[in-house]
Parts: structure tokens; C-alpha cells; sequence
């Protein structure tokens, strides 16, 4: 088992908080953006925060070596973006019903997944995704 320091331990801690920000950021901007560009019926704003949204999950993942990068910034996201799909009593929506915010909605939670099962996962690592090797190779 690896030992960390205090300030290598502090240091990943910011580094988390910050990752989990900036989900935050994304889900805010993303969610009024969303709909801003479209070219007849395709939502192009939509699909560009979708590919923007799993690039940087998955790079979170890559550059901190563990899946729970890509997952503290999709939870960040995610605590923004449910609550815009919620309806107010005077009908105010964020993410409204159609090809754009459901391209940015579920393309969304796709591209998370995605990223978060295409991370390095902090152990080993699974035999199903990394292949398998023999342990007496005759």
C-alpha cells in the first residue's frame, strides 16, 4: 500500500474539489447554452457540450489515474443538471422537452458512463478490459 504525505494528500483533495467544480461549472453553462446553436433540426450546441462534457470527464479520469476522477466531475454535473430538468409551478424549465435538451440530458449521462468505464481504474485494473495473461507462459 502506497503512503501518502499530508500535502500530497491535501493536494489530491483540492485537486478533487476542483474537478467536482468544474462539473458544476458545465452542468450551469451547459444547461442555458444548450439549446443556443442549431442547424434546422439538429441541436449542435447539444451534441458539442455532450463531446465536451465526455472529454473532460475522461481526461479527469486519465490524468488523476483513477476512475473517481471522471466520477467526482460527473457528479458534479449531475447535482446541476437534474434539478434544470425539474418543471416550477409557473412553468419555468431549463432543459426543456425536445431534440436539444434531450440530446444534452441523456447524450449527457452516456458520455458519462462512457468515460467513467473508458478511466484507469485505481487498482490492478479488470482482466476483461486490460486482456488476460497466463500465469505460466509455456
Amino acid at each position: 500500500m502506497e503512503h501518502r504525505s499530508q500535502a500530497e494528500s491535501a493536494l489530491g483533495g483540492a485537486a478533487y474539489g476542483m474537478l467536482f467544480v468544474l462539473g458544476v461549472v458545465m452542468g450551469v453553462v451547459g444547461g442555458f447554452t444548450h439549446p443556443s446553436l442549431q442547424f434546422g433540426p439538429f441541436p449542435a450546441a447539444a451534441v458539442l457540450w455532450v463531446l465536451a462534457l465526455f472529454g473532460v470527464c475522461l481526461g479527469a479520469g486519465k490524468l488523476m489515474r483513477a476512475r473517481l476522477g471522471a466520477l467526482v466531475t460527473a457528479v458534479g454535473w449531475l447535482l446541476v443538471t437534474m434539478p434544470f430538468t425539474l418543471e416550477l409551478r409557473v412553468g419555468d424549465l431549463v432543459i426543456a422537452r425536445g431534440a436539444a435538451g434531450y440530446v444534452y440530458l441523456y447524450g449527457g449521462l452516456a458520455a458519462l458512463v462512457i468515460a467513467y468505464v473508458m478511466s484507469p481504474s485505481a487498482g490492478s485494473g479488470s482482466w476483461l478490459l486490460r486482456g488476460y495473461t497466463p500465469k505460466n507462459p509455456t
